[in-house]
């Protein structure tokens, strides 16, 4: 194995960091140094088969599949499912995956008189996502202060559960947090459409009868739900995967 040697200028004592075949060394290596790197911007916090990415060359990997190959043939919840689980869905898991999650796209009416109690100009993004917290006072059997801290260890169906609430719940807080800042009502979610036309129906309709909207927008939404599905260990994520060390709630 390739080793990085190391002289340490104090004491005059070397030693050899090992290098892994991904070009990493372990910082608990360095012997008694601590290593310095504020804004992760050249750290690498864990091993991830989910996602490659390289700028510089334009390459986005998803699980091994090019980007471009999703974009085409996939639609985001297949995505999302390959994301999650590691394997593209086949017609029978992907026709109930869709069925979990547009089946959880309704929101309790509280939500709705919350939302409706942030002024016209909030941030959107502040309405958003004081809404999506707030989900765990409607859904106690997530909650880690309640069930126990270590329920989301060990009981995996929970886990799913709230993966197919988050994915059907957030594109419906997302619209009311718009119509909100228009002043419109809000739009109750209509699952015989696909995800990303039932999101367009809860932000675009108005009173038209047998309102669809157009197929060619709701695929390029589609596409580009798909396009920002992952992008590696940025900060949301390195923040999320700390949060869940301490065994926080899913919202």
């Amino acid at each position: 194995m390739a080793a990085l040697k190391v002289t340490d200028s104090r004491t005059g004592e070397s030693y050899s960091v090992p290098i892994s075949d991904a070009g990493t060394v372990n910082a608990a290596d360095f012997r008694g140094l601590m290593l310095l790197d504020p804004g992760y911007t050249n750290t690498a916090a864990c091993k991830s088969k989910i996602t490659f990415i390289d700028g510089e060359k334009g390459i986005l990997h998803y699980r091994g599949y090019p980007i471009e190959q999703l974009a085409e043939h996939s639609s985001f919840l297949e995505v999302s499912y390959l994301l999650i689980y590691g394997e593209l869905p086949d017609s029978a898991q992907l026709a109930e995956w869709e069925t979990q999650v547009l089946g959880h796209t309704f929101v309790h009416t509280g939500l709705n008189d919350m939302m409706s109690s942030f002024h016209y100009d909030s941030h959107p993004m502040s309405m958003f996502t004081s809404s999506v917290a707030a989900l765990s006072a409607f859904h106690a059997d997530a909650n880690p202060s309640l069930v126990g801290s270590n329920v989301y260890s060990t009981d995996k169906s929970l886990r799913n559960k709230q993966i197919v609430r988050l994915l059907g719940k957030v594109p419906t807080l997302a619209a009311m947090a718009y119509r909100n800042r228009i002043g419109r009502s809000y739009n109750p979610p209509q699952n015989n459409l696909s995800y990303a036309a039932n999101f367009l129906y809860m932000l675009d309709h108005l009173n038209e009868p047998n309102f669809v909207p157009n197929p060619r927008l709701a695929r390029a939404l589609d596409i580009l739900f798909i396009l920002h599905a992952d992008h590696e260990l940025n900060c949301s994520t390195a923040t999320m995967r700390q949060a869940w060390l301490f065994f926080g709630g899913a919202y």
